[in-house]
C-alpha cells in the first residue's frame, strides 16, 4: 500500500530516496483526504526576469532589421517625392573681355593749393568774393587801404625830381669844366671833382627811381588777385580788420579743383608690370571708387610714379589725374583706386556667383542636354566685379547653375531658368512655360 503520509512529489518514482516522514496521527488518517501543500512563490520573480531577458534579447537582434526596413521605405518614399524637377536659376558662359586691375587705397590731392596772404600792412577795406565761389586767375579778391602807399609813391617821385635837377646842373658844370681845363683856365682837380659829383648825383637819382618802383609795388599789393583758378574756401578775415604781412593765417585758401589728382599706392611686387607698360608708351587708366568700393566716381589716367618705395610698407605712391568739371572728386577725399594694367580679350567668362569652391577644388554645376547636372572642375583666372575668367574646364555657351546649388549633386535633374537679361533663350534650357523644355531633377543634397 502507498504511504499516505507522503506528498505526491515525495511519492514520485524519480526521487531516489524518500525522506523519513513524521509520525502519522491515526485519528486523522481514518476519513480525511490528504492535504496538498501550496506552490512556492519564490519562483515567480525568476520566471518574470527570464521572460524580460528573452524579450530584450529578441528586440536587440530584431531592431537593426526593423530600422533597415524603415529606412528603405523612407528612402523609397523620399525618392518618390524627389522625382519632381528642382527649380534653379541658370546662366550661360560667354566669351568676352575682362581687365586686370591693381587696387590701392588713395586720397584726392589737388594739383595746386594756395593760401592767399597779404604782402603789405593795412586795413582790409573790401572783400570781392563769396565763400565757395570758383575764381579764375587774376580775379580781384580783396583790397587793402592804399592811402599810405600812394603817399609814399608821391614822396619818392618828388625826391626824384629834386635829385634829377641837381644832376642836370652838375652835368652842365662838368661840360663847362671840360672846355676850360684844356685851356689851363681851371685846375685839373676841379674837373675831376665835378665828374665825381655827377656820378654821385646819378646814383641818388637811381636810388629815387628804386624808391618809386618800391612804392608802386606796395601800391599794387593793396589789390590782391587770385593766383590760380580754383575754388574759394571759407573766409578767414573780414573786411575792416588790420592785416599784416607777418600774420600766421592767410586771407583765404584757393584749391584747384579741375583737373585734380589722386595719389594712391600699389605693392612693390606690382611695380614691374606697371613700368613695363609705361616704357611701352601705354596710357594706363585709373578708376576712382567711393569708400564702399561699389560706386565708380571718376575715370582718369596715370600721370607719374614716385621716385622711391616706402620701406616700412613696401608700397609705391602713384599719381593719377582726373577731369573734375562737376566736382565729384573733393580734396582729401578717401577713395579706392583701380589701375587697369591689362585687358584680356575673347576669354570665357562666367558670373562669380556660379563658381563653387570647397577645400579640394573649384567647380561649377553644368546643365547637360538631358536636364541633369554634372560637376565640372574649372580653373579661375582674373576676377573682376561680378565676372570671373575661366582659363580651363569650360567652353563659352555652356549652361551653368547659378542659384539653388545647395540641393544638387552629380546627376541631379533640374528645371533651369535663364533670365532674359543674361542671355537669349536656350533651346536646351528654357523657362518652365514651355513643357517640352522643362527640366526634372532629384532633390538630393550636394556639396
Amino acid at each position: 500500500m502507498p504511504d499516505i503520509s507522503r506528498t505526491p512529489e515525495q511519492q514520485s518514482p524519480e526521487a531516489p530516496v524518500a525522506a523519513p516522514s513524521a509520525p502519522v496521527n491515526p485519528a486523522l488518517t481514518g476519513s480525511a483526504p490528504p492535504s496538498r501543500p501550496k506552490p512556492s512563490r519564490r519562483r515567480w520573480p525568476w520566471v518574470l526576469l527570464s521572460v524580460v531577458l528573452l524579450l530584450g534579447l529578441g528586440a536587440y537582434f530584431a531592431w537593426p532589421k526593423l530600422t533597415d526596413t524603415q529606412s528603405g521605405g523612407g528612402a523609397k518614399k523620399g525618392a518618390g517625392a524627389g522625382s519632381a524637377p528642382l527649380p534653379v536659376t541658370a546662366v550661360k558662359s560667354r566669351k568676352g573681355d575682362i581687365g586686370v586691375y591693381y587696387t590701392g587705397l588713395g586720397a584726392v590731392t589737388p594739383l595746386a593749393t594756395v593760401t592767399v596772404r597779404t604782402r603789405v600792412d593795412g586795413q582790409l577795406v573790401s572783400v570781392r568774393y563769396r565763400e565757395g565761389d570758383t575764381v579764375h586767375q587774376g580775379d580781384l579778391l580783396v583790397e587793402i587801404d592804399d592811402g599810405p602807399y600812394q603817399a609814399a609813391l608821391t614822396q619818392a617821385e618828388g625826391q626824384l625830381l629834386r635829385d634829377q635837377a641837381t644832376l642836370d646842373n652838375a652835368r652842365i658844370d662838368l661840360a663847362r669844366y671840360q672846355v676850360l681845363a684844356p685851356q689851363a683856365a681851371i685846375p685839373e682837380q676841379q674837373l675831376a671833382t665835378q665828374q665825381a659829383t655827377v656820378h654821385q648825383l646819378e646814383g641818388v637819382v637811381k636810388l629815387d627811381e628804386g624808391q618809386i618802383a618800391s612804392a608802386k609795388v606796395n601800391l599794387a599789393y593793396c589789390k590782391i588777385a587770385a593766383p590760380i583758378t580754383g575754388r574759394i574756401g571759407l573766409r578767414l578775415v573780414d573786411a575792416g580788420n588790420i592785416v599784416h604781412a607777418s600774420d600766421a593765417n592767410g586771407l583765404v585758401v584757393i584749391t584747384q579743383m579741375d583737373p585734380i589728382s589722386l595719389i594712391f599706392t600699389i605693392s612693390e611686387d606690382q611695380l614691374q608690370a606697371v613700368l613695363k607698360r609705361i616704357a611701352a608708351g601705354q596710357t594706363l587708366e585709373v578708376d576712382a571708387y567711393d569708400r564702399t568700393d561699389n560706386t565708380k566716381i571718376a575715370q582718369g589716367s596715370l600721370t607719374t610714379l614716385d621716385n622711391q618705395i616706402d620701406p616700412t610698407t613696401g608700397t609705391l605712391k602713384l599719381r593719377a589725374t582726373f577731369e573734375n568739371a562737376k566736382g565729384t572728386l573733393y580734396p582729401n577725399q578717401f577713395v579706392n583706386a583701380r589701375l587697369l594694367v591689362q585687358e584680356k580679350h575673347g576669354v570665357t567668362l562666367v558670373p562669380t556667383a556660379a563658381v563653387q569652391r570647397n577645400s579640394q577644388a573649384t567647380y561649377v554645376y553644368v546643365v547637360k542636354a538631358d536636364s541633369t547636372v554634372t560637376v565640372r572642375p574649372i580653373t579661375i583666372g582674373t576676377t573682376e566685379g561680378d565676372d570671373s575668367e575661366v582659363t580651363s574646364g569650360l567652353m563659352p555657351g555652356e549652361v551653368l547653375v547659378m542659384t539653388g546649388v545647395d540641393k544638387l549633386q552629380e546627376g541631379s535633374k533640374v528645371n533651369a531658368q535663364i533670365p532674359s537679361a543674361n542671355s537669349p533663350a536656350n533651346p536646351a534650357v528654357s523657362p518652365p512655360a514651355n513643357p517640352s523644355a522643362k527640366k526634372a531633377g532629384k532633390t538630393q543634397k550636394g556639396n
